[in-house]
C-alpha cells in the first residue's frame, strides 16, 4: 500500500477558513447568550482551545498526510464548536451543543493515545477510546431522551430530570476514571521507551497528561462546592490548549533543528571517532534516545559499535527505525524517536551528511565483530585442546602407567622364582629400576600434557607440589577462597611451573616467591626470584608461550627483569564469576 497522497492546498485552506468561521460563530453565541455569567472569558478560552487545535491538524495534515493524527486534531476543533453550542439562545443549537457537550474529552483522549501515527496501537487503548464514546455521547442521548439538561431540548422524550442528572453523574466519573487511566498509559510508555525523549516529544506528551488531569479535576469537582467550578474550568481550558501549542512548538523545533545539519557537516569534517558518532548525529536530530546499529554482509546481522548483535525494533515497538544506505547496499539503521517520522527532510539530510562517517563506523563494528568471533574460536581451541590434554593424560594414567606397574610386579614375582641365580637377580633388579625411571618419566609427562592434581584437588594443591619439587626454596602464598575456573587454574599451574622451570635452569637463584591472588575480577599471579635478571622475553618460546596463554584468557603478561636484580613475572587474568 502506497503513502497517502497529501491534501490538496484548497482543502486545507478551507478547513482553515471554516476553523476562523466557528471560532467566530463561538464569540457570538458566547456574547449573545443569557445562560453565561462570563460571556467573554467563556469565548475566549473557547477559541484558545478550538483554534489551535484546528490549525495544529492543518499543519500535522499536510505535513504528515498518511498519518491520521493532522485530521483527528482538526476533528477535535470542531467538536468544541459544536459543543460551544450549548450555550446558545435558541433550542436547536443548544440541543445540538448538549448533544456533543462531552464529546470533545473522548477525542481528546483519543488524541493522547493515537500520538504519534494517529492509530490506536493496543487492544487497551482502544478499549478506553471505545467506551469513552459510548459514556460520552451515547449515554448524553440518553440523558437527553430523559428530558435533562434545561428546557429547550428537542429530543425529549420523558421528564425525568433526576434520572438525567444522576446519569450526568455516572458519566462524569467513568470519564475522569478514563483520563486517569489515559495517564497511566502515558507513563508506561514513558517508562517502556527507557531512554530520554525527544524535549519538543516530551513537552507535547506533558501537556496531554496535564490536560487528562484537569478534565478529571474539572468533572470531580462537580461533586463538591460549586464556587471551585469555574476557576477549576478555566485551567482545564487552558491545559488543553496547551497540547496543540505544543504541537506547534515542535513543529518550529523541527525548522531549528534543520538548521543544525550544517553544525553537523563542521564536526564531521573533523572526522570524529566512531564513538563519537552517535552523540553528534543525537544533537542534529535533537533525540538523545538515538541509537545506531551497523549493518555486517558477511554476519547478515546488524551490530552495535562494539560488534555485539542487534535486532532492529519491530513495527508496534515504542522505537522507530530510519535504514541507511550506499550504493544500493546496507550500511547502518538509526534507531529513534517516533517523532522524528514527522521530519523526513531533516531525517534524509542528516543521514546523507553522515554516510561516509556510518561506513567508518560500520567497519569498526565489523572489526570489532571479528574480534569476538576470534575470541570465541581461541576460547574454544583452548577448551578443547584442554579437553584433549585430560584425555591423553586419563590414557597414559590408565594405561601405560598402569602396564608398567603391572610389569614391575611381575618381576618382583619372578626374581623370588629365581632365587639362586644371582646374574638374574641382578638383571632383574636393573629392569625394575629401568622401569621405575620410565615410570616416572611417564608421570612428569603426563603431568606436563595435564595436571590432573588441579582438576582433581584445585589449584592450592597443587602449586604445593610444584613447590616441593622445585629446585631452589619457594615461598608459596595462595589467597584464593573458591575454586576457580578449570581453564584458570590451569593456566596458572602452567605459569608457575614452566616460571619455576626457568628459574632452575637460568636464574641461578637461591629462593623465589610464587603469589596467586583474586582480587577486582582479576586473578593475579607473581613469580619472584633473587636471581641473576636478564631474562630475554624477545627470544625464546618459553616466556612467548606463557603470554600467549594468558592473553588467550583476554589477560596481560608482563616481565621485569634487569641485570643482576632477578626476575618478577606477573599475569593478570579477568574472572568474573
Amino acid at each position: 500500500m502506497g503513502a497517502a497522497r497529501a491534501p490538496k492546498p484548497i482543502v486545507l485552506w478551507a478547513v482553515a477558513f471554516a476553523g476562523c468561521a466557528a471560532a467566530a460563530c463561538t464569540v457570538a453565541v458566547d456574547l449573545t447568550s443569557n445562560q453565561l455569567s462570563q460571556p467573554v472569558v467563556h469565548a475566549i478560552l473557547l477559541d484558545w482551545t478550538m483554534l489551535p487545535y484546528i490549525f495544529g491538524g492543518v499543519l500535522a495534515w499536510w505535513r504528515r498526510p498518511d498519518s491520521r493524527f493532522g485530521p483527528l486534531m482538526v476533528v477535535v476543533g470542531f467538536a468544541m464548536f459544536l459543543s460551544s453550542l450549548h450555550s446558545a439562545n435558541a433550542a436547536l443549537p443548544s440541543t445540538i451543543g448538549s448533544a456533543f457537550d462531552l464529546l470533545p474529552v473522548v477525542l481528546f483522549l483519543h488524541v493522547v493515545l493515537a500520538f504519534p501515527s494517529g492509530k490506536l496501537q493496543r487492544w487497551l487503548e482502544r478499549v478506553l477510546v471505545t467506551v469513552g464514546y459510548l459514556v460520552a455521547f451515547g449515554l448524553q442521548l440518553v440523558g437527553l431522551a430523559l428530558g435533562g439538561y434545561g428546557p429547550d431540548n428537542l429530543l425529549s422524550i420523558v421528564s425525568e430530570p433526576g434520572a438525567a442528572e444522576t446519569l450526568l453523574r455516572v458519566q462524569l466519573v467513568a470519564l475522569s476514571a478514563l483520563c486517569l487511566a489515559g495517564v497511566g498509559v502515558l507513563v508506561v510508555r514513558r517508562r517502556g521507551a527507557g531512554r530520554p525523549l525527544r524535549r519538543s516529544f516530551a513537552l507535547l506528551v506533558d501537556s496531554f497528561a496535564l490536560g487528562l488531569v484537569m478534565i478529571a479535576a474539572l468533572f470531580m469537582s462537580h461533586f463538591f462546592y460549586s464556587p471551585v467550578i469555574e476557576p477549576i474550568r478555566w485551567a482545564t481550558f487552558a491545559a488543553i490548549g496547551l497540547a496543540p501549542v505544543a504541537f506547534l512548538v515542535g513543529l518550529l523545533h523541527s525548522r531549528l533543528a534543520r538548521s543544525s545539519v550544517g553544525n553537523l557537516f563542521v564536526e564531521l569534517r573533523a572526522d570524529p571517532p566512531p564513538a563519537d558518532l552517535r552523540d553528534a548525529l543525537a544533537r542534529a536530530l535533537r533525540d538523545p534516545s538515538l541509537t545506531l546499529a551497523y549493518w555486517l554482509p558477511d554476519f547478515q546481522s546488524y551490530a552495535d559499535l562494539e560488534g555485539r548483535p542487534m535486532e532492529l525494533p519491530s513495527n508496534d515497538s515504542a522505537r522507530a527505525t530510519t535504514l541507511i544506505d550506499r550504493g544500493g547496499a546496507h550500511v547502518a539503521a538509526l534507531l529513534h524517536d517516533p517523532a522524528l517520522d514527522d521530519e523526513p527532510e531533516l531525517l534524509d539530510a542528516v543521514t546523507a551528511a553522515a554516510g561516509i562517517a556510518l561506513e567508518n563506523g560500520r567497519l569498526h563494528a565489523e572489526l570489532r565483530a571479528r574480534l569476538e568471533e576470534l575470541r570465541g574460536s581461541r576460547a574454544r581451541i583452548i577448551d578443547a585442546g584442554q579437553t584433549e590434554r585430560q584425555r591423553l593424560e586419563r590414557n597414559l594414567h590408565d594405561g601405560a602407567q598402569q602396564r608398567l606397574i603391572a610389569l614391575s610386579l611381575d618381576l618382583s614375582v619372578l626374581e623370588e622364582r629365581l632365587e639362586g641365580d644371582l646374574d638374574a637377580r641382578t638383571r632383574l633388579d636393573q629392569a625394575r629400576r629401568d622401569i621405575a625411571t620410565s615410570l616416572e618419566e611417564l608421570r612428569d609427562v603426563a603431568r606436563g600434557i595435564h595436571p590432573a592434581v588441579v582438576s582433581g584437588h584445585g589449584l592450592e594443591v597443587a602449586l604445593e607440589q610444584l613447590a616441593a619439587r622445585a629446585s631452589v626454596p619457594v615461598r608459596l602464598k595462595v589467597e584464593v577462597a573458591d575454586r576457580l575456573p578449570e581453564r584458570l587454574e590451569v593456566a596458572a599451574f602452567y605459569l608457575v611451573s614452566e616460571s619455576l622451570a626457568n628459574i632452575g635452569k637460568h636464574a641461578h637463584a637461591t629462593s623465589a616467591t610464587v603469589a596467586v591472588a583474586r582480587t577486582n575480577g582479576q586473578v593475579v599471579v607473581e613469580v619472584v626470584d633473587d636471581g641473576i635478571g636478564g631474562a630475554d622475553t624477545e627470544r625464546g618460546s618459553g616466556l612467548r608461550g606463557l603470554a600467549d596463554r594468558v592473553e588467550a584468557l583476554e589477560g596481560r603478561l608482563r616481565v621485569w627483569s634487569p641485570t643482576g636484580g632477578g626476575t618478577r613475572l606477573r599475569a593478570e587474568i579477568p574472572c568474573a564469576s
